[in-house]
């Protein structure tokens, strides 16, 4: 049974909606990331300054956080670069709001967020193994990619449905 223009343009927004909300949690997080670190450290119950008998996980957020702190501390103008990625991941947000009003005529813009996902793969591969992040972690950065173009996906296949129903126009 086919959908209707009106149910197809709810599926719209709310799939633009949860991929816009993504952006944005994501964007905000990236600010305050020696805090975050610093509480996520302590909830998982690592010790103050690393250890060997610790997870490999809890081994690299402490270093993390201790890069983080130390960092801050002597060098606080290196956070304006994630205050930066933050104000990107705002900024892409903001694109979708075209397609949020008109999908049909603005679906370039949800294809180049499904082509942005797919650039998070091999982006975070190369570039976290030039920086030294372990494959653990770039394969959680790639995620955000294999996640994200899932609505993406379901967006654009219901926009090309309601753009069909629009050219084939009203019932008879």
């Amino acid at each position: 049974m086919p959908m209707t223009p009106a149910v197809l343009q709810r599926r719209i927004r709310l799939l633009l909606w949860v991929f816009i909300s993504g952006l944005v949690i994501s964007g905000a997080t990236a600010i305050p990331l020696e805090t975050e670190v610093r509480l996520l450290v302590r909830v998982i119950g690592a010790a103050e300054r690393g250890g060997l008998d610790q997870s490999a996980l809890v081994r690299w957020l402490t270093i993390v956080r201790d890069g983080l702190v130390d960092t801050n501390a002597a060098y606080p103008f290196l956070g304006y670069g994630t205050d930066w990625l933050a104000f990107g991941h705002f900024v892409i947000a903001i694109a979708f709001i075209g397609p949020l009003r008109k999908p049909v005529e603005n679906v370039w813009v949800v294809e180049f967020g499904m082509m942005a996902c797919v650039l998070v793969v091999p982006f975070a591969l190369g570039m976290g193994a030039v920086r030294g992040i372990p494959l653990w972690w770039r394969l959680i950065d790639c995620s955000f990619g294999v996640l994200g173009i899932i609505p993406l996906w379901l967006c654009r296949k219901h926009i090309r449905q309601l753009a069909e129903l629009q050219a084939a126009g009203p019932p008879e």
